[in-house]
Order: C-alpha cells, then structure tokens, then sequence
C-alpha cells in the first residue's frame, strides 16, 4: 500500500496550498485526479502480483491513464518513478516521459515537458532532485540531472545538469541565481 501512502502526501501538498479540505481538494483538483490513477496503476506495476494477474489491471490502468490524459491533459505513465507530495498547480499539457525519475515535493506548472532527448551519450531521461519548482511551459530533456532545491524559470529549455539550489531561466536555460526553492515550494501541512 506504498501507493495509498504517496497519494496521501499528495493530498496534504494541496491542502497546505488551498483553502480547502482534503475532500474537496480530491473532488476538484484535475492533478489530484491524475496523481490517484498514477498512483495507483504505478503500485500495480511494482507489485509482486503474478504477470497473469498484473497483465490484465495494467491494461486497464492504461485505459483509464489514457481517459485522465484526455479529461485533465496530464500525462503520467505509470512507469515513471515520482516521488511523495508531487503538486500539479494548474491541469493541462504536463507529459511525462515514462523513464522520468522525479524526488518528492516538486511543483508541476501547466505546459511542463519532462522528456527524452539528445544524441549518443547523451540520449535519455532527466533524473530530477527533490523540491524542484517547474515554471509554466518549462521543458526538461535529456539524459541530465536537475539538483535539489531548483527552480525552473517559465518557458525555460534545460538540456543540461542544473546545480543543487540554482534558478535557471531562458533558452537554453541559465543560471541566475542560487536561492533555491524554499519560496516557491509550500510543505506539506502534518
């Protein structure tokens, strides 16, 4: 039940950004809707179920992340690893590549493209740290690693490592300061 677990600290990452109770927040948020299929389509695939079991929920898991992606525009495949706590801040256009390794309490603005890219070596999957903020239209790609306490200006392209830290910004995205995340990303409320 790692799954339930994770989907509740996505839960109290909301909480702690609306006004509103948990109910409420599952009833109306499109990224909370997104994250439980995730969620649990996600626990499915890392369980010990028999493939003959395995085989057929997967299936319609699928479905059903192809029904979210259609009614939230949200993208996230159930083999992406995401970390606890993750908060999609507004629905629309988020795609995940399904290799994506991602910590715990980042932010997901709308627009967000975390993808494969590059050529050679390079050809792969961003490795995202913890508490990272992702600006709208922001677009991560290739087989780089982005550090914790990051911040990732709007409309940004980073397809290189980002520092422990950093606010990158622009195309291709810079380094502008090295403040971190703390005030773009609200904690959890315990």
């Amino acid at each position: 039940m790692k799954w339930l677990t994770a989907y509740r600290a996505d839960v109290r990452r909301y909480t702690a950004y609306g006004e509103s109770g948990a109910l409420r927040q599952i009833l109306t948020q499109q990224g909370l809707w997104a994250l439980f299929q995730f969620r649990l389509a996600s626990g499915i695939y890392r369980s010990a179920l028999s493939s003959i079991l395995k085989r057929p929920f997967l299936l319609m898991m699928v479905v059903w992340q192809k029904l979210i992606e259609i009614t939230t525009g949200i993208c996230l495949p159930y083999t992406a690893e995401i970390g606890m706590g993750l908060y999609i801040g507004h629905f629309g256009h988020i795609i995940l590549n399904s290799g994506v390794v991602m910590g715990s309490d980042c932010n997901l603005s709308q627009g967000v493209t975390i993808g494969v890219s590059g050529r050679g070596d390079r050809r792969g999957v961003p490795v995202i740290g913890d508490r990272v903020y992702f600006g709208a239209n922001a677009t991560v790609a290739g087989r780089i690693r982005v550090g914790n306490d990051v911040v990732i200006g709007a409309n940004s392209l980073v397809t290189a490592d980002v520092p422990d830290g950093c606010t990158v910004v622009g195309v291709p995205a810079e380094i502008v300061s090295h403040k971190g995340s703390q005030e773009y990303i609200q904690p959890a409320k315990q």
